[in-house]
């Protein structure tokens, strides 16, 4: 059955926020502020938080910085993921993702759609994976953080969350990087 477990106990990680627009700073970024209140709420640690344009070099090396950080388990991004000329995100991911995980897009904008109507055809949040750190890339309306967050990304970054979840995954991400043993 569906849900968290509560003979387990939380496991907190460490998650990289970063939100990617051309007008927002820190002090006016609300879609962020979301995010990250969400994530210490939840007893997660902000190892990290940023605001940079859409810029897919600048993106593409800080998400580098940030996977190879033992640090960072996990980034979050926020913003950059519509359909403009300077919606840049998912370009950004597919430079430094090595897997993606397609159901979470699909996911998210099934749930959208219930908020949104079609307009959830213009979303292009994405995710995936990257010498071990989990990336998502929401969009960067309140309301899509809230959505991301509240309906699927708690709930997958809960080792508790049963019948599986993102977090019991971690130990077994770098698996291909390990030479096998010889027999």
């Amino acid at each position: 059955m569906a849900g968290i477990d509560e003979s387990k106990p939380f496991l907190a990680i460490n998650i990289a926020v970063l939100t990617v627009s051309d007008t927002r700073t820190l002090a006016t970024d609300t879609s962020g502020q979301i995010l990250v209140d969400r994530i210490q709420g939840m007893g997660h640690k902000v190892a990290a938080r940023l605001v940079l344009t859409d810029d897919v070099p600048k993106i593409v090396s800080q998400l580098k910085a940030w996977i190879d950080d033992p640090a960072v388990d996990c980034i979050i991004t926020t913003g950059g993921t519509g359909v403009t000329g300077r919606d840049v995100t998912p370009e950004a991911f597919k430079q430094v993702c090595e897997k993606e995980i397609p159901g979470f897009g699909e996911l998210f904008r099934w749930i959208s759609l219930k908020s949104i109507g079609t307009s959830t055809v213009q979303s292009r949040a994405t995710a995936g994976v990257a010498n071990g750190t989990y990336l998502f890339a929401l969009p960067g309306s309140n309301g899509a953080v809230k959505d991301g967050w509240d309906e699927i990304l708690k709930y997958q970054l809960d080792v508790r969350h049963k019948p599986c979840n993102f977090v019991e995954l971690m130990p077994r991400l770098k698996e291909h990087l390990w030479p096998k043993a010889k027999t």
